[in-house]
């Protein structure tokens, strides 16, 4: 399905509780890298993003982290210091790097989310897996001055989400 509206809109993972995701049916959790559970150039886990890993595990949501990211390395690294498994190179919004990772976790798409902090790749790539897409607001736009432009360019989409907002 081609969509570039998002299934719910949250502020931050840190709103994604275990709780309330399997109350949802979602058994795994596919994870942006950068602007989402970390901000860009940052290589290690938060004690706050460990205990919010444990959470989700406690109510049997499995995290696994679906980057775009081209070197393998830092996404590895993290995924190796989280203790979750992980897909770097993943082609968001190609659809084969979701289905890889829900393979590798056995798990269908109707119990499967993305969360990431991107319309044009990671919404419209879950949209078009099945699986349920949740946007969240970018970590830090600093750096990069292509990123305000992509930014920019999704407040529409954005605004006209606005009404999905994440209720947990």
């Amino acid at each position: 399905m081609f969509s570039l509206l998002p299934w719910r809109q949250a502020r931050s993972i840190f709103d994604l509780t275990g709780e309330t995701l399997a109350g949802q049916g979602i058994a795994l959790l596919l994870a942006d890298l950068d602007n989402t559970l970390i901000p860009y150039a940052q290589s290690q886990p938060t004690q706050a993003l460990l205990d919010w890993r444990d959470d989700l595990a406690r109510h049997g949501v499995t995290l696994f982290l679906l980057s775009n990211n081209r070197k393998p390395q830092r996404p590895e690294r993290f995924a190796q210091a989280l203790g979750i498994d992980c897909l770097t190179h993943a082609g968001k919004p190609k659809t084969g790097g979701f289905f890889r990772a829900m393979e590798r976790c056995g798990a269908a798409a109707g119990e499967t989310a993305m969360v990431g902090d991107q319309v044009f790749t990671d919404v419209l790539g879950a949209n078009r897996a099945g699986v349920r897409s949740i946007l969240i607001r970018p970590i830090r736009l600093a750096g990069n001055p292509g990123r305000y432009l992509r930014y920019w360019a999704e407040l529409p989409l954005r605004w006209l989400s606005r009404g999905r907002r994440w209720k947990g």
